[in-house]
């Protein structure tokens, strides 16, 4: 019996180009602020990111996300709204030396990007026992911030940029697009066109926060074991070599 016949698809790793193309779209992938330009997203183009985010994995395959495409001025405007009554009260929660750098970043796209998009988890969409939700409650949620990245990357293979506005009270955000109240806003999101991507995360290059080692992120047996010296030493290689390979200069 072949693995088509049993219902498996084949196994083997995908080819170099096709796996230094998925790579390439992660590794490239920013969070787009200020960049967008006001060309039209085509359908089929739009179509192609949806279906990819659909296709994200989830909890008990409950597919708990609806995308509400927004693309009307008005809507937007309720919703940048929002964002600046937000914005202004969370430069406020920042250590005063902060707060001058915080205000100088541009944190949202959404009346310049042509579509927004608004990704909603519904926990009730599988009844009350959901399989593997028994005992982790909120991985409804972070099935629906999968379907988020699938979205990201896909259309960072389109040529598209992403921006998550998190900026947003979720009661104010419901208001300005009619969601239920049993409905979870997870992630606003703004996609165009740009101009450019930066070739390294915004927030990065303006010294906020800097780029953490990954040897240093890693435990092994536990949370005091540590993996050999050999191995970390091939984690610092290959986060160097693929951070030449795949960033947008490269």
């Amino acid at each position: 019996m072949t693995n088509t016949d049993s219902g498996l698809l084949p196994a083997q790793p995908f080819n170099e180009q096709d796996r230094d193309a998925v790579y390439r779209a992660i590794m490239t992938r920013r969070d787009v602020r200020g960049e967008f330009l006001p060309d039209p997203i085509p359908d089929e183009v739009l179509a192609r990111i949806l279906v990819a985010a659909h296709h994200a994995p989830s909890v008990g395959f409950m597919q708990p996300w609806t995308f509400t495409l927004v693309r009307d001025k008005a809507v937007k405007g309720r919703v940048h709204q929002a964002f600046e009554k937000a914005n202004g009260e969370a430069a406020l929660m920042f250590p005063e030396e902060k707060q001058s750098t915080y205000r100088s970043l541009k944190l949202e796209g959404i009346v310049e990007s042509p579509v927004n998009i608004c990704v909603t988890c519904d926990r009730q969409r599988a009844g009350k026992v959901v399989i593997g939700r028994t005992h982790i409650p909120i991985m409804d949620l972070y099935s629906s911030v999968c379907a988020v990245q699938n979205l990201w990357l896909a259309a960072r293979a389109e040529g598209l940029g992403v921006g998550w506005v998190s900026i947003l009270d979720q009661n104010e955000l419901r208001a300005a697009l009619d969601i239920p109240r049993t409905i979870i806003p997870v992630a606003y999101l703004c996609l165009g066109y740009v101009a450019g991507f930066h070739d390294r995360p915004e927030l990065e290059k303006a010294g906020w926060l800097p780029r953490l080692p990954l040897d240093s992120l890693i435990r092994q047996n536990g949370w005091s074991g540590r993996p050999d010296e050999d191995f970390l030493s091939t984690v610092r290689q290959g986060q160097a070599a693929m951070a030449q390979a795949h960033s947008p200069a490269g």
